[in-house]
């Protein structure tokens, strides 16, 4: 009989292999990119698009610091008839009910971008239904209508907050194409990675105080008019019920 003698030097390599493996499991376990890294989602997951055979997508605007270009940015969508859908922060709805006026009655969509924009998977469940429901109800008073739709602050997530938005009746809503507008990149910059990145379904990103966003923004809808998208609000793009969301956090009908 054969003995097989194993070095201690392989035993080490093979230990060390081991916890770097489950080092980096829970690292990813930590982000989204846990299920695509795997193939199934093991993290609930926002809706980050939606699969359709429609030329359709949703133009999304996060409101946070100010208003300096908000009125451009209306200006340019009623020109276009384009509506649309801007998630904003409790503390900017009370700076701004002017602001949250002028956009509803433009007849776009509001959602709740938190109460005080902070890292919300770092929350408990009580601070969690404080941020929602405190943010949620401000807007409502303002509007006079049910807010559906939450966008987390830094796109930051874990199942604690979309159980407990999904408790509260909210849709949790990531995006599949950014802008990058907050990076201040140029506006042919912007007008580049949206229209190179957009397809069937897709929710896009950007921010109403963006420093070029007003100047990219005629440009990205009459590109997108002329390849033959329409433009709907993330309320009108996503499924309500009878839905699965994939592993990329795209949601499909089932």
């Amino acid at each position: 009989m054969k003995i097989t003698v194993v070095s201690s030097k392989r035993i080490s390599v093979f230990v060390l292999a081991v916890l770097l493996f489950f080092s980096a499991t829970v690292a990813l376990k930590k982000t989204g990119a846990y299920s695509v890294f795997y193939g199934y989602a093991l993290k609930k997951l926002p809706v980050y698009s939606v699969r359709t055979t429609e030329k359709k997508l949703a133009i999304s605007f996060d409101c946070a610091w100010g208003v300096d270009y908000t009125d451009s940015l209306l200006t340019i969508m009623a020109e276009e008839d384009v509506k649309c859908t801007f998630f904003a922060v409790q503390f900017w709805v009370e700076k701004y009910p002017e602001y949250v006026v002028k956009i509803f009655d433009a007849g776009h969509e509001i959602g709740t971008h938190s109460k005080t924009h902070p890292h919300m998977s770092r929350l408990d469940k009580n601070a969690i239904v404080s941020e929602l429901t405190s943010s949620k109800e401000a807007i409502e008073k303002i509007i006079g209508k049910t807010v559906e739709l939450f966008r987390p602050p830094f796109g930051d997530y874990d199942d604690l907050l979309i159980d407990t938005a999904k408790e509260l009746g909210l849709f949790t809503i990531q995006w599949s194409v950014d802008s990058l507008d907050w990076k201040d990149l140029s506006a042919k910059e912007i007008e580049t990675r949206v229209i190179k990145n957009v397809k069937n379904g897709s929710i896009v990103l950007f921010h109403n105080q963006g420093l070029h966003t007003a100047e990219a923004l005629p440009n990205i809808i009459k590109s997108l008019k002329n390849a033959g998208y329409s433009f709907v609000t993330i309320g009108e793009l996503i499924y309500k019920n009878g839905y699965e969301i994939l592993p990329n956090g795209e949601q499909i009908k089932v």
